[in-house]
């Protein structure tokens, strides 16, 4: 039976398991178990017998779709009645001086299946007074009833020098809850210890509130202060439970509130954010309480396979458009961004209230409507948004015009999510609103912020509808990090820090573009528009185009402005796929590109969307090696669109070049001409095409020298960083040696062996039977080899000794895989593509990432007897998708329908072994 993962709202939805008169003797028949503690039975197994049952029980409500706070609430209640019938058991003296304490989360009242049960032994006087034996056999019983507990024992005043030293301390003692006291009044050695603990000399409310505040801002940090990580917290992470309950401790600190309800009645929560909170802490422990009953044991994080259990559980299916595990993804990352939303308002107000309470006003007058009071901004009254909707946008461009003002004030906060609800169709058209929001594009400062802000408060997603959309949309993969609304985001804010300094440095073609663009507004609307359409089924660059066509219209861009953006859209994938898919080196790879691109302004536009984009996708995916792929690319398309569309390189002449400047630095090094030759005779033309001239240079003497200390059989292995700028990045392995089977395979089982990340390789085989084959590689931090000698002579020495014998090195060793790669399925898909004219095939090959993937290639090609010419290999997350240009034995390409599906068959019986 599924789970209802929708939350109803109860006439008194803040029940507290210390209510008077709270009780549930469906779940734990209390004179039922007390008969039978009095009958003889043992008593270890009586209480692990109802510890069992009792958590069954509550599993199976759980399953049936019980409500979640009775469960959470239910089992606290269950284990205060449990724990004052094991108190019982024992003499513990003295017992008016002596009572056990809830703490913690245990203290609110709240109880998940694996939770912490803190208890604090609390003692009046001295801890002289407590019966240690008593004590002993008190805690040995709960650990034999497998109970486990965090159990503190201090005296009133102890508890006092703790809370003083440490806040945190002092949080869990101010939650307390009396279990067992003093039979003539059980509550006054806790009244007495909070008293002490919370009088206004221990954390004064703005002391507290400050550090709390701290506390929160570096639990955040520690997420990178995003509320949409892959596998969040539920506890921890950005809008977590803990996001809540920070608000509840503050509350409670400085109004006395026992509970968020009461500050509804002091008027400082309103009605509809109190709901808002409840619905989310509601839906957080169902999740929470759903990772407890799956794992078996604590555990508060959404990893992958427990979203999917959960999804299933909660009866989400997958469809055309998402997976079920991404729609209950999205329910959760909304969830808590509404209530990181109210954490950020109610936290506002409390800087209002306790810090700044009393402090001189100033204030500036901004317009009739806007005015700044202590660097926020707020409105001048009340009914300024009902009367003037459109300052729902100008305050937004207000803060970005004013870089002084710090944030916005919490009334006006509450007004923004009073009245957002304004922006209807008509307003998407009114002249001031489309002008304002073009306006805040084109501000020089704060655009991110701005717009993140305008998200966070629900402006964003209701302005233009078809980003709230995508608000909170996951896809369940290790490629993309982000949900798309914060991907787009993410890609905007990049395209804003190529106007940074640093930039010139870290982006220095994206640097320079960036200043040049004529309408640099338009590449932000790209920005927002590129993935708008994730998750509605078809194409999402044709649907996006649409989308963006719309928004265009309506904020009145003209024709060619709005061309260029839904070409942007239409194309955003072109640059990285080309660049990473295809052979760069190739002229007439160049020339295809350059003619879609058309001319440098697109070029431009094209370049600083796609480097934007694969920062903002994943920023692991940015490497020096991608980095100088784009540069290549970008360069050599400038360079055709110079020469013009109709005048493409011509391929000889491009040979003719590299030869002869290749041929002059060689003479220089004391090479002859007839020695050069020598080792030319043995190349095709393919292979001048595809080399540098540097390459070339390299290659040549080398080989040389070689053949002159060893002979023209001995294999050569060189290693080293290179300057040639299509591998600027990357370190190059170039092997020299006498063909054989299964020599690709050695080579990159080797390689994978030394933990090297094979980048692309160019295979060539020379017409006497000489591989002359370049492997650009990186390390497993996405570096270069660099200038390490011993690196270089272990990757040698590796390298000849498999070499030597290619067959007997098909396998590296096994590695076990990371938890989140286990997790997603083991398909592998494979596709060969033929094209009229071309002399090779182009295998493509795409599956979960492992060790041993390229050798196991290697090898099916060596016993399918196919011819491996050049390789394009990419990992993007936790798949890759390489390509291959092959042809058969005969040097043609794999058309025989036959023989391509006899090696596909074998690709994947290899890659799923």
């Amino acid at each position: 039976m599924s789970v209802d993962l929708s939350i109803a709202v109860t006439d008194n939805p803040n029940i507290h398991v210390n209510h008077p008169g709270w009780a549930d003797h469906t779940l734990f028949d209390t004179l039922a178990f007390d008969q039978k503690l009095g009958s003889g039975m043992p008593t270890v197994t009586l209480f692990k017998d109802v510890l069992a049952q009792t958590q069954q029980e509550l599993d199976r409500r759980y399953r049936a779709g019980a409500e979640i706070s009775n469960l959470v609430c239910g089992r606290a209640w269950f284990m205060d009645e449990l724990l004052r019938r094991a108190w019982r058991l024992f003499d513990w003296k003295n017992s008016e001086h002596l009572s056990l304490l809830a703490v913690g989360g245990y203290g609110r009242g709240e109880l998940h299946p694996h939770s912490d049960i803190d208890l604090l032994l609390l003692m009046r006087g001295d801890q002289s007074a407590i019966n240690r034996e008593a004590l002993s056999k008190f805690f040995t019983f709960l650990w034999d009833i497998y109970l486990e507990i965090g159990l503190s024992v201090r005296t009133i005043v102890q508890c006092r020098e703790e809370a003083v030293k440490d806040i945190t301390v002092a949080t869990s003692l101010m939650e307390s809850r009396t279990i067992v006291g003093p039979a003539a009044n059980p509550e006054s050695l806790r009244l007495e210890m909070i008293a002490l603990t919370q009088d206004a000399s221990v954390w004064p409310a703005r002391e507290f509130f400050t550090a709390k505040r701290d506390e929160q801002i570096a639990r955040h940090n520690k997420y990178y202060d995003i509320d949409y990580a892959l596998e969040p917290n539920v506890k921890t992470s950005p809008g977590g439970l803990r996001d809540i309950q920070t608000i509840g401790w503050i509350a409670k600190r400085h109004y006395d509130a026992d509970n968020l309800a009461d500050l509804v009645a002091l008027g400082f929560l309103l009605p509809s954010e109190y709901e808002q909170l409840y619905k989310g802490e509601q839906l957080l422990w169902k999740l929470r309480y759903g990772l407890h009953l799956l794992a078996g044991r604590k555990e508060d994080r959404l990893l992958f396979d427990k979203q999917r259990d959960l999804a299933a559980m909660f009866g989400f299916q997958d469809d055309n458009k998402s997976l079920a595990v991404e729609k209950l993804m999205q329910e959760y990352y909304r969830a808590v961004a509404t209530l990181r939303a109210l954490n950020d308002v109610l936290l506002q107000h409390f800087d209002e209230a306790i810090l700044r309470a009393g402090e001189k006003v100033e204030i500036t007058r901004i317009n009739n409507r806007f005015q700044i009071r202590n660097n926020y901004i707020e409105v001048t009254d009340s009914g300024i948004f009902k009367r003037f909707p459109f300052a729902l946008m100008e305050v937004f461009v207000l803060m970005a015009q004013n870089p002084e003002i710090k944030g916005v004030r919490a009334a006006t906060i509450r007004l923004i999510h009073e009245y957002r609800t304004l922006i209807d169709s008509k307003f998407r058209v009114d002249i001031r609103n489309t002008t304002l929001f073009m306006e805040l594009l084109r501000s020089p400062n704060d655009l991110t912020t701005q717009l993140r802000r305008m998200a966070r408060y629900g402006i964003l997603g209701r302005y233009l509808p078809e980003f709230g959309a995508i608000t909170g949309k996951m896809q369940h993969d290790l490629f993309h990090i982000y949900t798309v609304d914060a991907h787009t985001l993410q890609v905007v804010e990049n395209m804003r820090r190529f106007r940074l300094p640093e930039a010139k440095d870290l982006y220095p073609i994206a640097a320079h573009i960036i200043t040049k663009l004529p309408k640099v507004e338009l590449l932000y609307i790209a920005g927002l528009y590129h993935d708008i359409a994730k998750g509605r089924g078809g194409d999402h660059s044709t649907l996006g185009m649409e989308d963006a066509t719309a928004f265009c219209q309506r904020h009145h861009l003209s024709a060619w402005d709005t061309k260029l953006v839904c070409w942007l859209i239409g194309k955003h994938l072109l640059m990285s796929m080309t660049a990473q898919r295809k052979d760069i080196s190739d002229p007439e790879v160049i020339q295809d590109f350059a003619v879609q691109v058309g001319d440098k302004l697109h070029l431009d536009y094209l370049y600083a969307l796609t480097v934007a984009d694969i920062n903002a996708t994943n920023p692991t995916l940015w490497n020096a090696w991608r980095a100088s792929l784009l540069r290549q690319l970008y360069l050599s398309t400038k360079k055709a669109l110079r020469r013009g569309l109709e005048n493409p390189i011509d391929r000889q002449d491009r040979i003719k070049d590299k030869q002869e400047s290749a041929l002059l630095k060689l003479r220089d090094k004391g090479l002859s001409d007839a020695e050069i030759q020598s080792i030319w005779e043995n190349t095709d033309d393919e292979y001048f095409v595809r080399e540098s001239a540097a390459n070339i240079v390299w290659h040549t003497e080398s080989i040389a020298r070689h053949k002159q200390q060893h002979g023209a059989e001995e294999t050569l292995i060189l290693v080293q960083d290179t300057a040639d700028s299509l591998a600027d990045g990357a370190t190059h392995i170039f092997i020299y040696t006498v063909n054989r089977r299964h020599l690709f395979a050695s080579s990159a089982a080797a390689m994978e062996q030394l933990g090297l990340n094979i980048q692309d390789a160019r295979i060539f085989t020379s017409s006497k039977n000489f591989c002359m084959n370049t492997y650009s590689v990186l390390e497993m931090d996405g570096t270069a080899i660099g200038d390490n000698p011993q690196r270089v002579s272990q990757i040698k020495k590796l390298l000849c000794e498999y070499l030597a014998e290619p067959s007997a090195h098909l396998r590296v060793s096994r590695k076990r895989r990371s938890r989140k790669l286990q997790h997603f399925g083991q398909q592998v898909e494979t596709a060969v593509i033929n094209k009229d004219g071309q002399p090779w095939s182009t295998l493509e090959v795409n599956c979960i990432d492992k060790p041993g993937i390229l050798a196991a290639i290697g090898k099916v090609f060596a016993e399918q007897e196919i011819q491996l010419l050049n390789a394009r290999i990419a990992t993007l997350g936790e798949r890759v998708e390489d390509l291959f240009f092959i042809a058969d034995a005969n040097d043609q390409p794999v058309c025989n329908p036959l023989a391509i599906e006899k090696l596909q068959k074998a690709l994947q019986l290899e890659l799923e072994a």
